[in-house]
């Protein structure tokens, strides 16, 4: 099963990636992985990213692109994967789309994790990542001591996870997303989920969503 998780910062699509990913045993793929394995590893295309990246700038869709599609075409993929928060925009919607059909393959559902943007607010608000991993953490599951049980490294807030930054992320993420949902909406493979509720409670519509499960 090939699947992109869209959905705002906070809508709780990484933890559900990670769940399905586990269920499915294909990989959850997220493009900040992507980018720290690259980097880590000193491929042509890493060393080509960390330049912008260290020059505080964006990584360009074109090179995105490029590692997504070396990454998409990895063994582990060939069962299906899950794109988790990638693509966000509608180029990049179009870019994956050709990298599909170069190696053979087509999106089964774009599932859109809806959440009200005060519930948002408050998830934010409270979550920490790992530093190192990138794992996110909310309240309730944030380690004791701050060290990231997958990894080891530190789990902080973030500081783009405050007050007014949190609503310009939001405002950022819907202009550019609305495009791309419109995209996927208008080839049947659009999925909304309602993204409220327990982790529990929006995994199991998001298993029914897909099939996993009887309606």
């Amino acid at each position: 099963m090939r699947l992109v998780l869209l959905g705002p910062p906070g809508s709780g699509k990484g933890t559900q990636a990670t769940r399905l990913a586990d269920e499915l045993g294909v990989p959850q793929i997220s493009t900040g992985d992507i980018l720290r394995a690259a980097v880590a590893a000193g491929t042509e295309l890493g060393e080509k990213a960390r330049r912008f990246m260290d020059a505080g700038s964006l990584v360009p869709d074109g090179v995105m692109l490029e590692l997504v599609e070396e990454r998409l075409r990895a063994a582990d993929c060939a069962r299906g994967f899950i794109l988790d928060g990638f693509p966000r925009t509608l180029a990049q919607g179009e870019g994956l789309e050709a990298i599909l059909g170069r190696i053979g393959g087509r999106l089964d559902r774009a599932i859109l994790f809806d959440v009200p943007r005060e519930m948002v607010r408050q998830r934010l608000s409270a979550r920490s990542v790992c530093t190192e991993c990138g794992r996110v953490f909310s309240a309730l599951t944030a380690p004791a001591g701050g060290t990231c049980p997958q990894c080891g490294g530190r789990v902080a807030r973030r500081d783009d996870d405050a007050g007014p930054t949190i609503d310009r992320r939001l405002e950022v993420y819907e202009k550019e997303s609305a495009p791309l949902v419109a995209y996927y909406d208008a080839r049947g493979i659009l999925v909304r989920l309602d993204g409220a509720g327990t982790i529990d409670a929006v995994h199991d519509r998001l298993r029914r969503a897909l099939g996993l499960v009887p309606a």
